[in-house]
């Protein structure tokens, strides 16, 4: 006698297997029905939590085939607690590239005004830099600039980027940036008069920085208003240890330094 499965479906009936997929945090799927896009924050109790690029934060069923992962229909699972988590995102919030190697360094170069700039953007965005093989320098001051941009020759193999602090119409770091402009040379800035501003209040748990009355040494103010030893070395590490991603600065830094970066490497 033949033997016939108890499942009666016609093959064309039934679903296409899909692949189950561990919700590692940080990867990045979207839930078909709200069209919600993030990356994966939980998992507990068949449910994931998932967060959007503006920080905001939806629960999710983990039902079968209940999500997208790159335009593809998956199914996500609990994923195993055995092993290390690896990073999946790098402090400027893209997606970690393990194993990767820095890529030979381009012509093309960004500025950055003083040592403390360099060392925050290295920081935050120093993993993708060494992706794409972009170089970071920094100037002292802008004064030198016009001279830095033509000794430098910017063309369309050799782009050139420079953020420049407190960069505010009618400033003479304004005047000084609309003079060197061109195709492949972009200078950009900032509103805050040092780099020390561009890191979140709450991120230092101060509730604000102070207001330093002009004559006065920012810096050394600074130092005073918020009870802190007039060393502004020492502050500056106090300041870049509370750095730990790009969610510890302000949206106006991280929009210009993104612009840079992809400037450069257009």
């Amino acid at each position: 006698m033949r033997q016939y499965s108890a499942d009666l479906t016609p093959p064309w009936k039934k679903p296409t297997p899909v692949p189950e997929v561990p919700a590692e945090p940080g990867l990045v799927v979207e839930e078909p029905g709200t069209g919600f896009c993030g990356a994966v924050i939980r998992c507990e109790a068949g449910t994931v939590t998932l967060e959007d690029r503006f920080g905001k934060h939806r629960v999710f069923p983990m039902e079968p085939r209940g999500f997208l992962l790159e335009g593809k229909v998956v199914t996500l699972v609990r994923p195993s607690s055995g092993g290390p988590a690896r990073p999946t995102r790098t402090a400027s919030g893209s997606v970690a590239v393990p194993g990767a190697r820095a890529r030979v360094a381009r012509a093309g170069r960004i500025y950055v005004e003083g040592r403390h700039d360099a060392e925050l953007v290295e920081k935050v965005w120093g993993d993708d830099l060494r992706v794409e093989g972009v170089v970071v320098e920094y100037l002292e001051g802008v004064d030198d600039l016009p001279s830095i941009v033509e000794s430098f020759a910017p063309g369309p193999d050799a782009r050139l980027g420079v953020l420049v602090d407190h960069l505010v119409p009618g400033s003479k770091e304004w005047r000084i940036a609309e003079s060197v402009t061109s195709e492949h040379a972009l200078v950009v800035g900032h509103p805050y008069i040092d780099i020390w501003e561009a890191v979140k209040p709450s991120s230092l748990g101060i509730d604000a920085w102070p207001r330093i009355p002009r004559g006065q040494d920012w810096k050394t103010g600074v130092c005073r208003a918020l009870g802190w030893p007039e060393n502004t070395g020492a502050a500056w590490q106090r300041i870049l240890s509370a750095v730990h991603s790009y969610k510890d600065l302000e949206p106006q830094l991280l929009g210009r330094v993104e612009e840079l970066i992809d400037f450069v490497t257009a």
